[in-house]
């Protein structure tokens, strides 16, 4: 039989021992939780640019079925969409793993606005609202295009941020270079950029092409945290949007071919057939513009030594010695209108150009039935890595460059005009450079 002092020790142990127990099921309850919360959610077109793809991650696995939940009022989610998870374990040593959700919402009506969740029964995303795009070639899409947006110094991001929620762009186009980068700590530099863009992605239909910066592990990053349309990782793809055809492409496989020489065959073969379709006399007379993004530029006037600086760019030419599988004959001869590049810190217009030869419709209108595809590069949307300098002569094939940090503007007005701006974010938003690009026929 205890006595006094024994029965007061024993029920302090046992006041302490259920304090502890009940502050560790806390911390362990809130460490499962947080690790199933929805984070890094973002939209993305689907095969036909009505449909979206909501895609979204989570630490550990939930178990359930992953779900999105809209409707058209914001406070009744009528509507339910299910999807399911991929297990994506990062290549460093520690072999991090996450969940990636996708859930695809088809049957959506044009120009409607939508409020939509994330999520499944142990835990939901905050609220969040998209405003489908139209279902037609006579309407004019307005798009956010840029590359090489880092996690640290993103200088253009909370510009792009407040435009986004204001809706001023139907779609994001990120022309390659993602957090810089996506992989580094193991994973976590990756997770803390997706969750910066989410204020602009989880609103926009975010459209993205592969950049250098993404190689690591076979730029598995990029192939698992993204979702475009098609079937390869999002590597390669396009769709219709409006009066235009997008295409993107991977300038990479040219120059990480220790992934494989097959993937540079496949693109190259993929992109013909792209574009035939593209050219047949029922589409292109619907949707008459060709527009072809991809990460590095076939030409820049930059001091960084870069593979555009040079002649004989490897997208360009094609693969040394033989000239096997060279882009640029091809946006020639299918009549691309407009390619849209990054990777140099900065923004560049270039006349209409060919091999290296000025194509201008004319003297007084040379981007009026240009006879040549018209280049821009806007990768300056602000990095660690800072600005890329130009060489001090600007070059005959060169019209206008800065490299201001900012972002371009598209506005594909109709089938004839096409309109392309550069903001300035070191201007506070003054737009630095515009032109219209013409084509009165086809």
């Amino acid at each position: 039989m205890m006595n006094i002092k024994e029965m007061h020790f024993f029920i302090k142990i046992s006041i302490l021992s259920n304090v502890l127990l009940t502050t560790a099921l806390q911390i362990d309850t809130t460490h499962i939780y947080y690790d199933v919360q929805p984070q890094q959610i973002h939209l993305s077109f689907s095969d036909e640019p009505v449909d979206l793809i909501v895609t979204w991650n989570t630490i550990n696995s939930t178990n359930e079925t992953s779900v999105v939940e809209y409707g058209i009022v914001e406070n009744r989610l009528t509507e339910t969409a299910t999807g399911s998870a991929t297990e994506f374990i990062d290549g460093g040593l520690a072999k991090r793993k996450q969940f990636v959700h996708r859930v695809k919402l088809s049957g959506l009506s044009p120009k409607q606005k939508y409020f939509y969740r994330c999520g499944s029964r142990l835990g939901w995303s905050s609220l969040f609202n998209f405003v489908t795009v139209e279902n037609s070639t006579d309407w004019s899409p307005r798009l956010a295009v840029y590359g090489d947006m880092g996690s640290e110094n993103p200088q253009s991001l909370s510009r792009l941020q407040e435009e986004s929620q204001e809706r001023r762009y139907d779609a994001i186009f990120h022309v390659g270079d993602f957090g810089y980068d996506l992989y580094e700590e193991d994973g976590q530099l990756g997770d803390r950029f997706m969750r910066q863009i989410e204020p602009i992605a989880a609103y926009v239909p975010y459209m993205t092409s592969v950049g250098n910066h993404e190689e690591k592990y076979n730029f598995s990053h990029y192939k698992a945290r993204f979702s475009m349309p098609g079937s390869e990782n999002g590597l390669m793809y396009s769709f219709n949007l409006g009066p235009a055809h997008i295409i993107s492409i991977s300038t990479e496989f040219y120059y990480f071919i220790n992934y494989g020489f097959k993937q540079i065959v496949l693109q190259y073969d993929w992109l013909i057939r792209d574009l035939e379709e593209a050219n047949a006399p029922e589409n292109l007379s619907v949707r008459p513009w060709i527009i072809v993004m991809g990460h590095r530029p076939m030409y820049c006037s930059n001091t960084d030594q870069d593979d555009c600086t040079k002649k004989d760019t490897l997208t360009r030419v094609g693969l040394p010695l033989f000239h096997w599988f060279a882009l640029e004959p091809l946006l020639f001869k299918y009549g691309v209108d407009l390619a849209l590049w990054a990777h140099e810190h900065s923004y560049e217009r270039l006349w209409p150009i060919y091999n290296r030869t000025v194509m201008n419709g004319s003297l007084e209108h040379p981007y009026t039935n240009p006879k040549a595809p018209v280049h821009v590069t806007t990768g300056s949307a602000g990095c660690r890595e800072e600005r890329d300098d130009f060489i001090p002569e600007l070059p005959y094939w060169s019209a206008f460059r800065s490299n201001d940090y900012g972002y371009s503007r598209l506005f594909l007005a109709n089938k004839t005009h096409l309109h392309l701006e550069q903001v300035s974010d070191d201007q506070n938003g003054l737009v630095i450079d515009d032109f219209w690009l013409i084509k009165d026929h086809v």
